[in-house]
């Protein structure tokens, strides 16, 4: 059977959730994990690379490690890719493209680096008596990553072809939805437990809820995506792909616990539904169309996990909007644990509630805090 060789991986993800991935990674069965900035490093053979992509909640991307060397000068760099049997690793009727990186090396410009790589790929192709490969820069069959930093350079394969926050269930969305990624992420991070009521008042189009029934349902969150790049790779196993597949669908587990979903906008209750059945929890997740100001809290206790509007996501400058809703926090959730993104910064500072935790995050180009409020029963001396 193929698969059996380990691989070095490296599996990317959004800053501030390195320690989540490293933990779901060793839960997933990797060997030799190393956490790195933006991503954590691990060994794993063909059959994990499936499954990491298939089965990481907080990955972007999972890379395959090809080789790493140095260069001195900018024809080094042609050299050094034109030495891989690329011929061996996919066919020519494949179209590829080359994302690079770029840092203090002696290329000044990760365009010209990835058109020198892209010549050496093609050159090579071609002295093998074989059909110059399609450059194709948007829809890739073949995704090639080159890190160069300094006159250190990786080089890797790109296994997952489209950031993994793509799950596939998510066709309606909002204004500026959160990433599936990062809503994960933060579920992890509030140390949620299915069996615990999870509520969101402002859900958008929905994307907290169906990764908390993702998690719930023990669900691998890529489990119906039909596209990897590592599908277009000539070791590609289609058996193994399938039996990793029905393996982990076995893992799944039916839940009967509480997630339940507000918003006053209408709209945005009907793209949730839409996203909700997609994932096929239409039966677990309730939404309604409610206003959190107006509402009593649907539980008595539970946790609340959510991303509410704020200037740069919505246009609102109302400040006082925050503080209205520490008030409501006070009155109405006694008791609660809440959860709650912001890339309001000075907005955060009115909500007049004593955080117990405060965790950096980027929340797309937006640089967030995730806080985390223990809405004590009296005063918190008591």
């Amino acid at each position: 059977m193929k698969g059996v060789a380990d691989h070095q991986l490296f599996a990317k993800t959004l800053p501030g959730l390195e320690d989540v991935l490293a933990s779901e990674l060793l839960k997933l069965g990797a060997r030799d994990i190393r956490k790195a900035r933006r991503g954590v490093s691990f060994t794993g053979d063909t059959g994990f690379i499936y499954k990491a992509n298939l089965g990481l909640r907080t990955a972007l991307r999972i890379l395959k490690t090809l080789k790493r060397g140095r260069i001195r000068k900018q024809e080094d760099l042609y050299g050094f890719m034109a030495e891989i049997a690329w011929e061996e690793i996919f066919d020519e009727r494949r179209s590829f493209a080359i994302d690079a990186m770029v840092f203090n090396s002696v290329f000044t410009n990760s365009l010209y680096a990835a058109q020198v790589s892209k010549d050496a790929i093609v050159d090579r192709f071609r002295r093998k008596g074989k059909k110059r490969p399609n450059v194709d820069t948007r829809h890739p069959q073949v995704r090639i990553d080159l890190h160069i930093s300094s006159e250190n350079v990786t080089l890797s394969l790109d296994s997952s072809g489209d950031s993994l926050h793509k799950r596939g269930y998510r066709e309606q969305v909002g204004k500026a939805p959160i990433s599936e990624v990062l809503a994960a992420g933060i579920i992890q991070l509030s140390n949620w437990k299915p069996g615990m009521p999870f509520f969101d008042p402002m859900c958008g189009s929905g994307t907290f809820l169906i990764e908390a029934a993702l998690i719930a349902s023990n669900m691998a969150p890529c489990i119906y995506r039909k596209e990897f790049c590592f599908m277009n790779w000539r070791d590609y196993d289609p058996d193994l792909h399938e039996k990793i597949e029905e393996s982990l669908l076995k893992k799944a587990v039916e839940y009967n616990g509480q997630i339940v979903g507000w918003d006053k906008d209408p709209m945005m209750i009907v793209k949730a539904n839409a996203n909700i059945k997609k994932a096929l929890f239409g039966d677990l997740i309730k939404i309604e169309i409610r206003d959190l100001f107006r509402s009593p809290a649907p539980f008595e206790k539970g946790i609340m996990v959510t991303n509410p509007p704020y200037d740069k996501k919505l246009e609102i400058a109302e400040v006082d909007w925050y503080t209205r809703l520490g008030d409501q926090l006070k009155k109405a959730y006694a008791g609660w644990d809440v959860w709650m993104i912001t890339g309001n910064l000075p907005a955060l500072k009115t909500v007049g509630l004593r955080t117990s935790q405060r965790i950096e995050l980027r929340n797309g180009d937006i640089d967030s805090r995730l806080v985390h409020y223990q809405m004590f029963e009296g005063s918190l001396e008591d």
